[in-house]
């Protein structure tokens, strides 16, 4: 591996000035390795909102990045980032997303939820531009229902009660199973 090689995985690592004093054979090791890693549902949601360029509910931005989780599981078939999703009463909902915009109904690109676009890969970018396509002009509620309607979040709630509180999760199988049968 060359050393412009290393210099150019530097790059896209996080916090490249702590890595500056790593020995050049671990940074040969390490960052092959880093390039492959997932991204997070923060990441997704900050491309999301970028894309769209206006503000969304954070209602509405949950449903689009479970949509992208659930057809990037159908069309890569491996998921876009790597935190769990729950079936909460509204719908799908990722947790470690919802915490950095709790409290807040509209959201817009330069709220910083800690997300970064450049994260993604340029395959990654096409999955969710893809699903914003299909998903992106339809209002909050609109998504709220399909969700609801779809056996993903329905088998995940089986036996609560609407409107009650649940962390079940949505596993990878079962939005792949339902989603790839579309």
């Amino acid at each position: 591996m060359s050393e412009h090689s290393t210099e150019t995985d530097l790059e896209t690592f996080h916090d490249a000035a702590a890595v500056q004093t790593l020995p050049n054979m671990c940074k040969m090791i390490i960052f092959p390795i880093w390039r492959y890693l997932m991204a997070h549902a923060a990441d997704v949601a900050q491309y999301i909102l970028e894309k769209t360029g206006k503000p969304i509910t954070t209602i509405k931005l949950q449903k689009l990045v479970y949509y992208c989780q659930a057809w990037s599981l159908v069309w890569t078939e491996k998921p876009l980032f790597e935190e769990e999703i729950q079936a909460w009463a509204n719908g799908p909902v990722v947790p470690a997303l919802y915490a950095k915009h709790r409290g807040l109904f509209e959201i817009t690109a330069e709220n910083c939820l800690g997300g970064d676009s450049a994260n993604l890969t340029d395959d990654e970018k096409d999955t969710i531009d893809h699903v914003l396509e299909g998903y992106a002009d339809k209002p909050a509620m609109y998504l709220v229902q399909l969700s609801h309607a779809e056996q993903p979040w329905a088998d995940a709630r089986r036996g609560i009660p609407p409107g009650v509180k649940c962390s079940s999760v949505i596993s990878h199988a079962a939005m792949a199973e339902y989603y790839s049968a579309l």
